[in-house]
């Protein structure tokens, strides 16, 4: 839960937002609402978290960083 005036509490959801806006909103047209929810979706689900590199993972996607800390 965010406390007042502390924005360190959102960074995390604000570099999400940041993030989804830069690679994909502004980059695409929707042609109705119903669509946009779609991409979005696809975007989290396919590239976001198994494909793109996170700077505070050390430049492994998030999958990789997963598998890598379930090896024994």
């Amino acid at each position: 839960m965010s406390r007042r005036g502390n924005y360190y509490d959102n960074a995390v959801a604000e570099s999400f937002s940041s993030s989804l806006k830069k690679e994909r909103i502004k980059r695409r047209i929707y042609k109705d609402r119903a669509v946009a929810p779609a991409d979005i979706s696809d975007y989290i689900e396919h590239f976001y978290n198994p494909i793109r590199r996170h700077s505070y993972l050390g430049g492994v996607s998030s999958d990789q960083f997963e598998a890598a800390a379930k090896r024994p």
